[in-house]
């Protein structure tokens, strides 16, 4: 394993829509050994279709059954031990939402967590989905290390959006129900590399298409690096690589010491 590691994460808003957006240069120029993705409303084939223009990448790719709807990918120059898909519960996850890579020292975890809807029609199944999701976590926890990244769909404070008053339990993203999920991911030790590095820097990594929001810089922190406290000694790093376009969200980051 190379050392450091350089793990990217980015929702894409549809890799084929991003592709003609300059993504296989952003790529090449960000250069990640591991590339998280999310919301590639992409089936397999159309997902393989780019990895071929990244051939120095093995390629993991979880789609949903609807077609152009959620999925997600991890594009590795490291070869994992092992893989698994979604949350391995009794139901299988229908929406291709989670790709678990397993390598010698630690588990990493591409998640694309579900929007509670613009009515919050969709809240409950969120709820249930967060509580399924802790759990499924700290099983992996007391095996391994984690990483664990990707669109949560939460703001956690009030410095992860450009506007908390108006929004809050009234907004998808920033509900109550939503905020204790992710606080529920902190106490089983997971450990905001963002927030560790720059406890008071206000930078954001989604920004709503309509309105000119992201040109006036009225955005969301909802991606995020979550990592084990054994781990954290080891992040060099964490970064939003938010003057990167093509998509809604922004790619974010992580340097890991490997060794």
């Amino acid at each position: 394993m190379s050392n450091p590691l350089k793990i990217i994460s980015w929702n894409v808003n549809g890799i084929r829509a991003i592709i003609n957006k300059g993504f296989i240069d952003s790529i090449k120029t960000i250069n990640p050994d591991i590339l998280c993705i999310q919301e590639t409303k992409s089936q397999d084939d159309a997902v393989q279709t780019v990895a071929a223009l990244l051939p120095e990448y093995k390629v993991f790719v979880n789609s949903a059954v609807k077609k152009g709807y959620s999925g997600t990918a991890i594009f590795t120059k490291v070869d994992p031990v092992g893989h698994t898909f979604d949350m391995a519960a009794e139901e299988p996850d229908q929406e291709g939402r989670i790709i678990t890579l397993e390598f010698e020292s630690f588990y990493l975890m591409n998640v694309y967590v579900p929007n509670s809807g613009q009515t919050l029609d969709r809240l409950g199944y969120r709820e249930i989905w967060d509580g399924n999701l802790n759990k499924y976590i700290r099983q992996l926890c007391d095996k391994k290390s984690l990483i664990f990244t990707g669109d949560l769909n939460v703001a956690h404070e009030p410095i992860d959006l450009a506007r908390p008053k108006p929004n809050y339990n009234k907004t998808a993203g920033y509900t109550q129900v939503e905020i204790d999920g992710f606080k529920r991911l902190l106490d089983i030790g997971l450990v905001d590399t963002f927030r560790h590095f720059y406890k008071d820097k206000v930078q954001y990594t989604y920004w709503n298409q309509r309105f000119n929001a992201r040109e006036r810089n009225v955005g969301w922190r909802i991606d995020y690096f979550l990592v084990t406290n054994n781990l954290i000694g080891k992040v060099r790093d964490s970064f939003i690589l938010d003057q990167i376009t093509g998509s809604d969200h922004c790619p974010l980051g992580i340097i890991l010491d490997s060794r």
